[in-house]
């Protein structure tokens, strides 16, 4: 044993050896902590989670398969006409159809948008940053339904009236704040290093963003547009406020066509809200990689 001076007196340690660091020490303590926590603790509460989320898709799913009338509560025998009546009867092809354009053009239009934005603001310094900045985040306390009245006299004045591209322009101009805001955080994670090697290497600026930068912000772009397709897939005012023809409308304004003022059709709604999930999900369950990766990196400045 060796004996070690400190300021409040003698402390002994053993030959050859040395204590661990506080930090070391407490984090092993967590990790006891941890292990001793029963496991039930844990998988009730993300069971009950689990359950809240999924009953409520599973009684959509019971409610579009099983036949009208039929109050059981597994979906035997199991029928698609529910789904053929909306799809064929209540003009969802064309829903889906419209829903479908108009989400990948607010995509393409607010991650372009945003990609521009976001790199002016991580890369150059300006006079009114700060405040610009502070604009941005203050436009997210303004809600959508307060700028109908003036977003629809400028759309009647530009004859956007009854076309896509009016909520394809609300869409992408209420969606740019937040996106702007996360791209500039993605950017500023690339080392600015990177993009001065490119210039030495003979690239302008657009080159070594093109090269170098873009292709590092791959989880960023996916996490940002894919938040933006999902919302303007979902977002049921500026269809229903700019859109007049029913050859024009999205999913959401088409499922509220479903719900009658005296009665309702369960099965035709949940076949629709099926429809509206189904591709969703598919998106969600093929990006999910990317938007982790996305948020991660994100979330903590380079």
């Amino acid at each position: 044993m060796t004996a070690l001076m400190t300021e409040k007196g003698t402390a002994t340690v053993p030959a050859g050896g040395s204590r661990k660091p506080p930090s070391v020490r407490r984090k092993r303590r967590r990790e006891r902590a941890f292990d001793e926590v029963p496991r039930w603790q844990i998988y009730l509460p993300l069971g009950l989670y689990l359950l809240f989320t999924l009953v409520p898709f599973y009684w959509m799913l019971l409610f579009s398969l099983r036949p009208a009338g039929s109050t059981s509560l597994v979906p035997w025998p199991m029928t698609f006409d529910h789904f053929a009546k909306v799809w064929n009867d209540r003009s969802f092809s064309v829903f889906f159809q419209n829903s479908a354009l108009i989400g990948v053009f607010t995509l393409i239009c607010t991650t372009t948008v945003a990609l521009a934005g976001g790199y002016a603001l991580a890369r150059f310094n300006f006079r009114i940053k700060q405040t610009f900045m502070l604009a941005l985040l203050c436009s997210q306390f303004i809600p959508g339904a307060l700028m109908l009245v003036p977003l629809f006299q400028i759309f009647k004045n530009l004859s956007l009236i009854n076309s896509p591209l009016s909520v394809v322009i609300a869409e992408t101009v209420f969606q740019l704040p937040l996106s702007i805001i996360l791209i500039s955080g993605f950017i500023k994670n690339v080392p600015y290093s990177l993009e001065e090697a490119a210039w030495v290497d003979g690239c302008s600026r657009l080159q070594a963003f093109r090269i170098v930068v873009l292709p590092m912000l791959r989880p960023g772009l996916i996490a940002v547009g894919s938040f933006a397709f999902v919302h303007s897939w979902n977002h049921f005012l500026f269809a229903l406020m700019f859109l007049m023809d029913q050859d024009k409308q999205t999913i959401p304004v088409g499922l509220s066509t479903l719900i009658g003022a005296d009665s309702v059709d369960f099965g035709a709604l949940a076949a629709g809200g099926v429809i509206s999930a189904v591709p969703v999900v598919i998106v969600f369950a093929f990006i999910q990689k990317w938007l982790i990766t996305g948020f991660s990196a994100g979330a903590v400045k380079g």
